[in-house]
């Protein structure tokens, strides 16, 4: 140890005399450097006055935490942490409740962003509603394509799909898409058709053209809407920054600070990474490599891109459509359509020699599965490339329906769970029409899934569903819609705990994208990423879970999003 300035100071009694002069002017140098004390460590802000959910390891609850240089260093309680560190400014949380930066491990906000662009057509309750819209849409917006998403046909007093007689009428001289809230499925009129080439005798693997009576109806699904997809000019580049960054801050103002972007070509990948460089967005994305050839041979030739705030180092691959849509690939057919197993999206072979390029380059394979065949399918691809036990962490995104028999291929091979529970609520009011009674077992089985490894991830889907990851946590836990139907909650042995769920949309998410060193918890190293709350997540009433707010939502220790009546204090 250091001697203090009492020890140097009986030395300098003794007279001068006796000493030598090397051992006099050692004498004073141990004066001078005993005298200058160390200043104590500084952090550039403790927090304080708060119940704070670490989640690590044990799930500790501390009070207080300092964060220096964008990452938490200590977490204790404020008087602990005024002692180590008393010159640091110190933030009174005022009481709330705080949390790891919420993390969705599977949406869209490219998608979120370009929708604000589009016509809005979520809520319409009638077909009708929907040109209505269109027509004021395309009044106000008199140029170009029109594009809108969110009807969903089952919402309908007859929910069957539509047919594009009246869209035909109203614009026979534009181009008009109107997509299914999933994304699968789409209404285009007649001029859309004749641009894409599409006729009654047009065959489209892995996609379907709806018919009546011999003729096109404007109904196309997954890879025929890609088809049409492709024709669509890319927006203005000035208006889509601006969408991305108001995107940013409705992710911030919901406690978001990391999310899975699940499928970007490369443009947006060069858009996004452009705005990282020149530090425009704060929020960071994990983002999957759309299953277009000339993004995958771009990144598969130079590997996987990792940044503090912007990751490239999956591929997003589809096995079938969507259950609304009656895309989604069944063993046996639909019960509600027993004309029909779903559609095919992608073959064995296709998926086989995708893995193993996955495999040879070190990216993650993520693979859209939603119905029981289609997910076997997957599994068992998978299976025959990971071979055994690992850690490559490949995942299935959605897992909707599973074969009772195929559970234990999850845990077998390490695959990953990615699930989202809005998808749940959303869908049944018709899930059991189209599965029926048997299957609807192995439907939306997160607790079943959880079993398998142990863990599993949680998003959301937006724009498909709700942006604010609460109302996932909701239906996880409460297997509810938001006015609470229906009582018992929906297959509710598959409900998951309060903290099953904080975990699937912090550390597991984080885990499923290989970042569980750097976020997900509240721990000293770790990114000072987290979200304020007013109220409890583990002890609020169920029926509220949803309607919680968020106070405040820091990255790297800085304040993003701010509720107007948070005010809190720094000392």
């Amino acid at each position: 140890m250091l001697l203090d300035v009492a020890e140097p100071s009986v030395i300098f009694e003794l007279s001068p005399m006796r000493l030598s002069s090397a051992k006099l002017a050692a004498a004073a140098g141990l004066y001078l450097f005993g005298s200058c004390k160390p200043k104590p460590p500084q952090v550039d802000a403790l927090f304080y006055n708060a119940t704070i959910y670490t989640v690590n390891s044990t799930f500790d609850k501390v009070t207080a935490f300092a964060v220096k240089d964008g990452r938490f260093v200590a977490v204790g309680s404020l008087p602990e942490l005024k002692q180590k560190y008393p010159r640091s400014p110190a933030i009174d949380l005022l009481g709330a409740y705080v949390y790891p930066g919420f993390y969705d491990a599977h949406c869209h906000f490219v998608g979120l962003a370009t929708r604000q662009l589009d016509l809005d057509l979520t809520g319409t309750t009638s077909w009708q509603e929907v040109l209505n819209r269109t027509v004021e849409y395309g009044k106000n917006n008199p140029q170009g394509w029109i594009i809108g998403r969110g009807w969903d046909q089952n919402d309908w007093p007859e929910p069957r799909f539509p047919e594009n007689s009246e869209l035909n009428r109203l614009f026979p001289n534009r181009p008009v898409l109107l997509k299914r809230i999933d994304g699968h499925a789409a209404i285009v009129n007649q001029y859309v058709l004749d641009l894409a080439n599409i006729t009654a005798h047009t065959q489209i693997a892995g996609g379907k053209i709806e018919l009546h009576q011999g003729k096109p109806t404007g109904i196309v699904i997954d890879e025929a809407l890609k088809r049409i997809e492709a024709l669509i000019p890319p927006p203005d580049q000035d208006r889509l920054i601006s969408s991305l960054l108001q995107a940013e801050q409705q992710c911030f103002s919901v406690g978001l600070t990391s999310l899975v972007d699940a499928g970007l070509t490369k443009p947006y990948l060069d858009v996004l990474d452009s705005l990282y460089r020149h530090k425009a967005l704060r929020i960071r994305i994990y983002a999957m490599i759309a299953d277009d050839e000339a993004t995958k041979k771009h990144f598969f030739a130079r590997g996987p891109y990792i940044t503090d705030r912007f990751t490239i180092r999956s591929v997003k691959y589809y096995a079938d459509g969507a259950l609304g849509s009656r895309g989604a690939l069944l063993l046996k057919p639909y019960s509600d359509q027993p004309s029909t197993t779903g559609i095919s999206v992608a073959s064995r072979s296709y998926l086989l020699e995708q893995a193993r390029l996955c495999d040879r380059y070190g990216f993650q394979m993520c693979t859209h599965a939603i119905g029981d065949s289609a997910n076997r399918l997957v599994l068992q691809v998978y299976a025959e490339i990971l071979k055994e036990k690992n850690d490559k962490r490949w995942r299935v995104e959605h897992c909707q329906v599973i074969a009772p028999d195929d559970f234990g291929l999850f845990g077998q091979y390490n695959i990953v769970p990615s699930v989202q529970p809005v998808h749940a609520t959303s869908d049944m009011y018709w899930a059991l029409e189209r599965l029926g009674v048997y299957r609807i077992k192995g439907a939306y089985a997160y607790r079943s899934l959880l079993k398998q490894n142990g863990w599993l991830a949680i998003g959301s889907d937006f724009p498909v569903e709700h942006i604010n990851p609460l109302h996932g946590f909701y239906a996880a836990v409460v297997r509810k819609d938001t006015n609470h139907y229906p009582a018992d909650g929906f297959l509710p042995e598959q409900a998951l705990t309060r903290e099953e769920a904080l975990k699937g949309m912090t550390i597991w998410a984080a885990r499923a994208c290989f970042q569980e060193q750097d976020r997900g918890s509240i721990e000293p190293g770790k990114l000072a990423d987290f979200t304020v709350l007013k109220q409890d997540l583990m002890s609020a009433p169920a029926d509220s879970l949803f309607a919680i707010r968020v106070l405040a939502t820091y990255v790297n220790g800085e304040q993003v999003y701010c509720a107007p009546d948070y005010k809190i204090k720094t000392n």
